[in-house]
């Protein structure tokens, strides 16, 4: 089983090195940590007293996966999930917050536990995710990581920007579709006559 460092470690060669994509709401990121999360943490990297670009340019690798750990994993209670389950949860609240514990919230909802959706963490939905592991931990692992596809999908069907992380310039699986995947059982990834179905209506 991988330590939470070496998740976190993947998450940042996942995300990669400095961009500042106009589409993406995060602004100007740079091993998946963005300005708006050091702006929140007041990280003035240069120390010139002020975090601004600058700093998202200087941030390093190491830097990058102490911020993952102290406030990705550790805060939001990442690891009173289920072992399986852990590191989708950590990569999804790198790359959507809460949202990442919403999206299993609401499927351990679908799967009758009396759970509240509200993307904090608490002893109901680890309780609730720990009982559903123990009846099968691959299942839930792959049942969460259909959502989080799911919600990547829902994103760009509501926001023509965001299509294009979810889809190629050249028409294939986008990096957010390949990334939820990654974190599937391989008989659940989407076949590209598959794909291509799904997202036809975006033309």
């Amino acid at each position: 089983m991988q330590s939470v460092q070496q998740i976190a470690e993947d998450i940042v060669a996942r995300e990669g090195g400095y961009v500042n994509d106009p589409d993406d709401p995060g602004g100007a990121t740079k091993h998946g940590v963005t300005l708006a999360t050091m702006q929140r943490l007041g990280l003035d990297v240069t120390g010139d007293g002020r975090v601004n670009v600058v700093d998202v340019r200087a941030l390093s690798r190491s830097q990058a996966v102490d911020i993952f750990v102290a406030h990705y994993f550790t805060a939001p209670q990442v690891g009173d999930l289920p072992a399986e389950l852990q590191p989708s949860v950590f990569d999804m609240y790198v790359n959507a917050g809460g949202n990442a514990v919403k999206i299993l919230q609401r499927l351990l909802c679908e799967m009758g536990y009396q759970v509240a959706v509200d993307g904090a963490m608490g002893p109901q939905t680890a309780t609730a995710a720990q009982s559903a592991a123990a009846v099968n931990a691959m299942a839930l692992r792959d049942a969460y990581g259909v959502a989080r596809r799911n919600y990547y999908f829902r994103l760009a069907d509501r926001r023509v920007a965001s299509r294009k992380f979810a889809r190629t310039r050249a028409g294939g699986k986008g990096g957010w579709i390949r990334r939820a995947e990654e974190f599937l059982s391989p008989r659940f990834h989407l076949t590209e006559q598959a794909f291509q179905a799904r997202v036809a209506a975006w033309g």
